[in-house]
């Protein structure tokens, strides 16, 4: 027997019926091992050892891999052919070595880029050994991790309370956020104008010109700044005679984009489909491992984490038939299109992300995926035709126009776009990530068609508009612009820039609003703190290097421990620096750096850091046990305090920390953001003597500085009835508790999912929550999985689904649960079948696991004389000699 040992089951389960009955495949559910969250897993005194560690589920499948191995004729390790394929591999045989399991077996390392019967195959024709280079590479990044994260997340905890962490990869993308947000504050709008002439031509067509030169001069598109400019430059073009002076076509073409790499797919999906890059990679992940066709499991696309932009031949030549068959042989180059990566080293030369089958059209599937995972599928399948596909044939076209009044000459433009042959445009156009901000003059306008027209044509003048602008500061980063500006400074893998966004989210150091990132205070005082003591490390250039060296180690070109002692030698000096910084220093540095953000000017021009309590003191950042806050510096003889952002530099009136959002128009009372003790809250008034007022907190994601009067209603009014349930007819609510945001029926709560918003939350959702929760769906988190419809049960007439379960694939009917017999797939399982097994169920009675549950339930809920006299009634019973029932009477006597 041959061991194949892959990352997940849903793999195991589909190379299984690839490779046959001579081969036993095992799932290591990813990582095996991995550095303990303590002091000393990488010890820079020791050579850098790392010391790792197995927890109690991964030594139960080291251990399972272990009892398969003894006696099996070799061992393949086919996980995934990337660095952390190669370091799961590693530990695997590091973790069977320590286990004395290996001997003499044979050990052999396999890749292959698709989950498919033909790749796997070739890819057990051609082992080889695990690669000593990438494992390298890989030792090295977590060291790096390891060694930034616990020594500096630590003086952060000391010198900035209220902070979380920091990390070598994801502080420098929170200061990416930051560093723009700074660049908007510091943004002066610049007011300029454009002039716009609608002409005519003799022959009755319209067009537009815009004004880019007069007397010989070039007018820029910032020029002319003033009104009174503007309506000078009106009143000539509303006198003058207008002709053509010159028009030029210039052919040209546009080419398609490569296949996806695992950036670019993030940043499509993110701009056409709305997906965040974590659920990109999720939806890629199970698109990768495989889903049921024609009773064969098969991979859609290939490995989706990816440098590499080329495509095997076989791929490109069912492209191309494809096109050939499906748009006509003018749609299909002549030769084939080859793509190179600009990466400075793509990852181990993998293909692009492609589908496994081009001929498996994305309506041919999508009734065996969810959703999103079908949209996903599309996208990447319309990207790889479109990447083969002609380019295409433009015309753009340029008509220069003189207007003359008097001696004076003016000088307008027109420009167009004509496509003369649409190519890969009939299939696929690539998103952008600003397109609100291309402006006047952008790619809608050179899309435009001019009307035929030749030099020395008059032209025919119908309107003059001067229209005002003013310039618009950068804007803020989304999740797929900001993987785009990661990749583009070298900063971190593609692979890892999911799981970096989704710990800063975590932290709460950035939120998401109308889809773009904001920097949270907290983030914003991580980022200055860093910047102030640390600046080197978080440094774009210097982040980018240390890239470049990993990528020389898994090249072979370097040792990866002298890396890790260079890094060291600095860093620790480092921090070393900080061991005497004191809290007034800290304060200092910060007060400066972020000043402009947290001291706003004021619309009457008076100072911003001025005590609006006792109008002698003045503002300024402060430390204290639950994170920053500004303070007066007439403390304690004035308590003036308030969050560090104040929307517009607005004050509360009357109350330190508190901000006015208007009235409610049914009570009169003022509606007020305050700053607690435990954070941000919403009053309504200020209560009656010896009554609260009442309050509400304001849930995670939802910034206190972005509440607007509506909202702080909505939110007081809460818990808000969303639908009725399904089967009892009682209302399904929706409120805000002591742990966040839930729904309720009845006596059950299910806490809402981060991406859920406790006012806007539908009844579809509701319910599904509400349904988890009453199923055992645990707190709150997904929804119930709706599993595969089967059918209704011909006995009960009921819908009958098979689901995945924690003990395994079940069928039920909504009250009957059977678990499908040991080796029947679920994908399997009939109608018929699963009626049988759940008649059988029926007729067996409740399952020993639910009888001992209730039981358990029962005797928790006794009285407790009965309990203890069951107690002293089993150990009089006890034979002598027994421990065992000493130790349940001790225990239910306990209990009691």
């Amino acid at each position: 027997m041959k061991v194949v040992v892959v990352e997940s089951p849903a793999k195991a389960k589909t190379i299984n019926k690839y490779l046959g009955k001579d081969y036993e495949v095992l799932a290591s559910y990813g990582h095996i091992r991995d550095l303990p969250p303590k002091d000393g897993s990488v010890d820079p005194e020791q050579d850098f050892r790392m010391l790792w560690e197995l927890d109690a589920k991964s030594g139960k499948r080291v251990s399972d891999i272990a009892k398969a191995v003894r006696g099996a004729e070799k061992l393949i390790l086919a996980t995934d052919p990337d660095r952390e394929g190669e370091a799961i591999s590693w530990h695997v045989v590091e973790a069977l070595r320590e286990k004395r399991a290996l001997k003499e077996v044979p050990v052999e390392r396999v890749t292959f880029n698709a989950i498919t019967k033909d790749a796997v195959q070739a890819a057990m024709r051609a082992p080889r050994e695990i690669d000593a280079a990438l494992v390298d590479a890989y030792l090295a990044r977590r060291a790096l991790d390891y060694l930034v994260g616990f020594t500096l997340s630590p003086v952060l905890w000391r010198k900035l309370p209220g902070a979380r962490s920091a990390g070598r990869v994801q502080s420098v993308a929170l200061r990416l956020v930051c560093d723009r947000e700074m660049e908007i504050e510091r943004f002066v709008a610049r007011e300029y104008w454009s002039l716009v002439a609608t002409l005519a031509t003799q022959a009755g067509g319209v067009f537009e010109a815009r004004l880019v030169g007069a007397d010989g001069k070039r007018i820029a598109r910032l020029d002319v700044g003033t009104a009174a400019e503007a309506e000078a430059f009106k009143r000539d073009l509303e006198l003058a005679t207008f002709r053509v002076a010159k028009v030029e076509a210039k052919p040209a073409k546009r080419h398609p984009q490569p296949p996806f790499t695992t950036s670019t797919l993030q940043q499509e999906a993110s701009r056409k489909l709305g997906f965040a890059p974590a659920h990109t990679m999720r939806l890629a992940q199970r698109l990768y491992e495989g889903v049921e066709i024609d009773g064969e499991t098969v991979g859609l696309i290939t490995y989706m984490r990816t440098d590499g932009v080329d495509m095997a031949p076989e791929a490109i030549a069912a492209a191309r038939r494809v096109i050939a068959k499906d748009y006509g042989e003018r749609y299909r180059p002549d030769v084939p299109r080859r793509y190179s990566a600009k990466a400075k080293n793509a990852q181990e030369a993998h293909e692009a992300v492609r589908p496994t089958d081009l001929g498996r059209r994305p309506g041919m599937v999508a009734r065996q995926l969810d959703s999103d995972q079908a949209r996903l599928y599309d996208l990447i399948w319309t990207r790889t035709i479109a990447s083969q596909m002609e380019s295409a044939e433009l015309e753009r076209t340029t008509v220069d126009i003189d207007a003359a009044v008097g001696p004076r000459r003016l000088q307008l433009r027109a420009t167009g776009q004509v496509i003369r042959f649409d190519g890969f445009l009939t299939l696929y156009r690539e998103g952008r990530d600003d397109p609100e901000a291309d402006g006047a003059g952008g790619e809608d306008e050179d899309e435009r068609r001019l009307p035929p027209m030749s030099a020395g044509d008059p032209l025919e003048r119908r309107r003059i508009a001067a229209t005002q602008h003013f310039t618009e500061p950068p804007p803020r980063y989304s999740e797929a612009s900001l993987v785009k500006r990661m990749e583009e400074l070298g900063i971190g893998r593609p692979s890892t820039y999911a799981a970096t966004l989704a710990v800063l989210r975590e932290r709460e150091y950035v939120r998401i609003e109308k889809k773009r990132l904001v920097p949270e205070d907290k983030g914003r005082l991580v980022v200055a703190f860093l910047e102030s003591f640390f600046r080197r490390y978080v440094e774009y250039d210097f982040t980018a290097d240390l890239e470049g060296q990993l990528d020389r180690i898994s090249n072979h070109e370097i040792d990866w421990k002298q890396v890790l002692r260079d890094f060291w030698r600095d860093f620790s000096a480092a921090i070393d620096g900080t061991k005497e910084l004191r809290t007034g220093e800290v304060l200092d540095a910060l007060n400066d750096l972020l000043g402009p953000h947290i001291f706003p000017p004021k619309a009457d021009g008076g100072d911003p850091r001025a005590c609006p309590t006792c109008g002698s003191g003045t503002l300024s950042l402060k430390l204290g046990k639950f994170g920053a806050f500004i303070g007066c510096s007439n403390y304690p003889e004035c308590r003036y305090t308030r969050p560090l952002a104040v929307p517009n530099g607005e004050e509360g009136e009357g109350t330190p920390g508190t901000r006015i959002l208007g009235q409610d128009p049914e009570t009169g009372l003022e509606v007020s953001v305050r700053d607690g003790r435990f954070g941000p809250f919403i009053q309504l008034g200020e209560g009656a003597e010896g009554e609260k007022p009442k309050r509400s907190s304001i849930p995670k994601g939802m910034a206190p500085a972005g509440l607007d009067l509506e909202r702080a209603l909505a939110l007081l009014s809460l818990p808000r009835e969303v639908t009725k349930h399904p089967e009892s007819g009682e209302p399904i609510l929706a409120g805000i508790g002591r742990f966040g945001p839930y729904v309720q029926h009845g006596k059950t709560y299910a806490s809402l999912g981060r991406d859920d918003d406790v006012l806007e939350i539908g009844a579809n959702r509701a319910i599904d929550l509400v349904v988890a929760k009453e199923q055992g769906g645990g707190r709150g988190g997904r929804a119930a999985d709706p599993g595969r419809p089967l059918g209704d049960d011909p006995e009960t007439g009921k819908p009958v689904a098979v689901k995945a379960g924690r003990y395994g694939p079940y069928v039920t009917d909504g009250e009957t649960n059977a678990t499908l017999p040991r080796g029947q797939a679920a994908e399997a399982v009939t109608l018929a079948e699963a009626a049988a097994l759940l008649a059988a169920r029926r007729a067996a009675g409740p399952s020993k696991r639910g009888a001992a549950r209730r039981k358990t339930t029962k005797a928790a809920t006794a009285k407790p004389e009965k309990t203890a006299k069951a107690a002293s009634s089993a150990k009089a019973k006890a034979p002598a000699g027994k421990a065992a029932p000493k130790r349940a009477a001790k225990k239910a006597a306990k209990e009691s």
